[in-house]
């Protein structure tokens, strides 16, 4: 996986019934784009340090883009 300053990721929630997270990439600590990477998250506005699993994909700096 790869991000870059801008991405959208979205993380899929692993408990049922609780909605998943989406944020803004706002810094990426390795050159090529590989986590871990800084994500400042919707509605909190609170930036955390992200280390994604499988749960979690990059839209490539699509701010409209949606988990289906």
């Amino acid at each position: 996986m790869r991000a870059a300053v801008g991405d959208r990721i979205v993380t899929q929630s692993d408990v049922v019934g609780r909605p998943g997270r989406e944020g803004v990439v706002t810094q990426v600590k390795n050159p090529d784009g590989s986590p871990p990477f800084t994500v400042r998250w919707d509605g909190s506005e609170e930036e955390t340090l992200v280390h994604p699993g499988p749960d979690t994909v990059v839209h490539a700096g699509d701010s409209s883009a949606h988990a289906s």
